[in-house]
């Protein structure tokens, strides 16, 4: 016992340090909202084979999108302007002009049997001369494969043979045949021979011209579907080329046409707001804890401290952009945190009352022991979410799979390890031992006390309150329904007008000023010291003229230099990945929940999840409120909460049902609720306290992001008590005969 309790501190101290290093000397990315970036603004040329229309450029997007992401840069924002320009805005970005050269590349990609070699540039029908790295010109067919038929590309160092980086190309398809083909034939030929060579042009250039090795067989050729691009590559020059032959060629060439650094979209005012909002919520929700728990609070705020320095340290060292949701949804995850302590001090807390366990400090091993299986649960059915996002979805939707997998890891180091240890060493010593009322653990609480005195019985008549969550679902139907949903520009795209003043203008001002003026929702950058840049949803002529009178006066005279329509930042092969990859998280936590608590409560949660979502989409229409990125985030944080929240209940159904193996569900299921609604309770006073700090304080750019999640939080806990809980029991009473069958 003493043992393990040493090597929990050693092992605590170990990661708060490497944490505290980590914070100190890497720093942390800001995203565009925050501190600005690069922008870099792409036109579309129109070639032989393609023309530069609006569809060409939405497919340029789409593939510069996927250049992006494997450049590691998180958080971008791309966005078609007009018919045939492409603004991208890079957070930052240590090389703006590498970036640009990387998605300036067309990376067309072509593989070609060599013919022989050429004494000039003298092309013969069907045949194309080009000089290999050596200078060699080479005479080439007609391309026996392209970059279509890549399956993937790697950069990889070879070690053992110290030749240096190299690209290894995969085929799929239809394109391991023609490689065995096309290198069959070379085979054929004799060694030495350049009719045994083999092309890999980029760009109408060859960057590898290998002979196939004298082992493969003529006929047979590489069955194996894949190549080595080798040449004298470093690291920086391989990664680049293996992104850009994995991405695909761009439908259509490109050119840089601007390239300069942009202010912030959110003004200092806005995220000095949310700082304080954030720290005052922050600060509320410690004060809860310990007014509850008392000294076991104290220790759990202080864990919590440690939680935010481990989640920070992460996200600095995996080079995480952080933006103002971001940093919202870190806050507020500081304070779902707390659950995993209010888990561990509920269940100690019914140890003590119990009198199995005497004093504070076997109670609270007790407790950690006990709620182990449900933090288990409830973790593991997020981190399973948050890997799908990462893996399938791509730009905003991957980074909040980042932000949530780091956070619940951090959760559980926090609650397992750090709170343990603090707890272990204070319950141990003989002043807090002789004062067990001090501990916090010693007492039932008042929630408690009063559902024991009372024993409501609420699933008596699961029925009801699956008629009133019906209610609930026939309104929030008729909001999107009747009203419609309120798509922000992210998803429909809009306008946007650029502006040169006479004089620098504060954005500050600018914003303020559009917003007077009827267009809140106005995003306002600066680009140096004249000139100001207004993106807004779709607007009427009339409309953008006053957005224009607005700046004017604002500015005290201003040119319009740039009008055009711009689409969406969500585009449709983003919004098409992140509903495949939430669709898989949804099923694959719907098998870990069937594994683990039989497929009726499996079901029964995410039919609860099902019901939240609905609802929050309903009252969000209702309300009018935008459903842009920042609710998006906020509607995959209730996902993850509402999940949490049924898997807690189920735990204790599990537990309670291994005990009274003969007892009706109905009578399980009541006492497992009553058991956890002062968990129920305390975590979401806990979020609560954080959310409204935030939607109060916190400034416009927060207000409709903590108003989702304060729903949210009502919906889900409501959800997990009178939609999981009966769903459950009418599945079991409907598929088993009687209600007492195992679940």
């Amino acid at each position: 016992m003493i043992r393990s309790a040493r090597v929990r501190a050693l092992l605590a101290l170990t990661v708060i340090a490497v944490s505290l290093y980590i914070a100190l000397t890497v720093p942390i990315r800001l995203g565009l909202d925050l501190r600005g970036g690069t922008q870099i603004v792409l036109q579309t040329r129109s070639t032989p084979t393609a023309t530069a229309d609006r569809e060409a450029t939405d497919r340029t997007l789409e593939v510069l999108r996927g250049r992006v992401d494997a450049l590691g840069v998180a958080e971008p924002t791309l966005v078609r302007s007009g018919e045939d320009r492409i603004i991208v805005e890079l957070p930052g970005v240590r090389d703006p002009k590498q970036a640009a050269e990387v998605l300036g590349r067309t990376a067309q990609l072509t593989i070609h049997p060599v013919v022989g070699t050429a004494t000039d540039d003298t092309e013969r029908a069907g045949e194309r001369v080009l000089s290999d790295a050596s200078g060699e010109r080479l005479r080439l067919r007609a391309a026996a494969l392209t970059g279509q038929q890549v399956k993937d590309a790697a950069a990889r160092f070879d070690q053992e043979s110290g030749a240096g980086w190299h690209i290894t190309v995969d085929f799929g398809g239809a394109g391991r045949a023609e490689w065995a083909r096309l290198t069959g034939e070379a085979a054929c030929k004799p060694v030495g021979d350049p009719g045994r060579r083999v092309a890999i042009v980029l760009d109408d250039k060859i960057i590898s011209s290998p002979e196939v090795a004298p082992s493969i067989a003529c006929g047979t050729g590489i069955t194996a579907g894949s190549t080595q691009i080798t040449g004298s590559f470093d690291d920086t020059e391989a990664r680049e080329l293996a992104l850009l032959i994995k991405g695909g060629a761009l439908p259509v060439a490109v050119e840089t046409v601007e390239q300069r650094t942009v202010g912030p979209t959110l003004g200092a005012e806005a995220i000095a707001a949310s700082t304080w909002a954030a720290a005052i919520g922050t600060v509320l929700t410690s004060l809860f804890v310990i007014a509850v728990y008392r000294v076991m609070g104290m220790l759990a705020a202080l864990a919590l401290l440690c939680y935010g320095l481990i989640s920070y340290a992460a996200l600095a060292a995996l080079g995480a952009t952080l933006t103002l949701p971001g940093l919202a949804g870190f806050v507020l995850a500081i304070g779902m945190a707390v659950d995993a302590n209010v888990l561990v001090f509920e269940r100690a807390r019914e140890e003590h009352a119990a009198r199995q366990r005497p004093t504070p400090r076997s109670s609270l091993t007790a407790g950690f022991r006990n709620a182990f299986s449900a933090i288990a649960d409830s973790n593991i059915t997020t981190l399973i979410a948050a890997a799908l996002l990462f893996f399938l979805a791509s730009g905003p939707v991957r980074g909040f799979g980042v932000t949530l997998g780091i956070g619940v890891l951090a959760s559980m180091v926090s609650a397992l390890l750090i709170t343990r240890v603090l707890a272990d060493h204070a319950a141990s010593r003989p002043w807090l031992r002789n004062r067990p009322h001090l501990s916090g653990i010693a007492t039932t609480g008042p929630v408690r006390d009063r559902l024991l005195r009372r024993d409501p019985q609420l699933m008596r008549r699961p029925r009801r309150w699956l008629a009133g969550s019906a209610v609930l679902l026939v309104l929030a139907g008729a909001g999107i329904a009747l009203r419609g949903l309120d798509l922000g520009v992210e998803f429909t795209g809009g306008r946007l007008a650029e502006y040169t003043t006479s004089a620098p203008v504060d954005p500050d001002k600018a914003r303020a000023a559009l917003a007077d003026a009827g267009f809140p929702r106005a995003v306002v950058q600066s680009s140096g010291d004249d000139r100001l840049t207004v993106r807004t949803g779709a607007l009427s002529d009339a409309q953008a003229a006053e957005v224009t009178r607005t700046v004017d006066a604002v500015a005290g005279g201003a040119d319009r230099v740039r009008d055009e329509l711009i689409g969406p930042s969500l585009g449709e092969e983003l919004r098409r990945n992140a509903l495949i990859a939430l669709a898989l998280a949804l099923g694959a936590q719907l098998l870990y929940l069937a594994a683990r608590f039989r497929w009726v409560l499996g079901t029964a949660a995410v039919s609860a999840l099902a019901h939240d979502v609905l609802v929050l989409l309903g009252v969000f229409a209702w309300l009018g409120k935008p459903v842009d990125g920042v609710f998006l985030a906020a509607l995959l944080t209730v996902i993850g909460y509402s999940v949490n929240d049924s898997v807690v209940v189920f735990d204790r159904i599990r537990e309670l049902r291994r005990r009274h193996r003969t007892a009706p569900l109905p009578r399980i299921t009541n006492q497992a609720i009553l058991q956890t609604v002062p968990r129920t309770v305390n975590t979401g006073m806990g979020a609560a306290l954080i959310l409204t700090a935030l939607a109060v304080l916190g400034g416009d750019s927060l207000t409709d992001f903590a108003l989702a999640l304060l729903i949210g939080l009502v919906v889900g806990t409501w959800s997990s008590v009178f939609v999981a809980a009966p769903v459950a029991i009418e599945l079991q009473d409907r598929t088993g005969g009687r209600r007492k069958r195992a679940v």
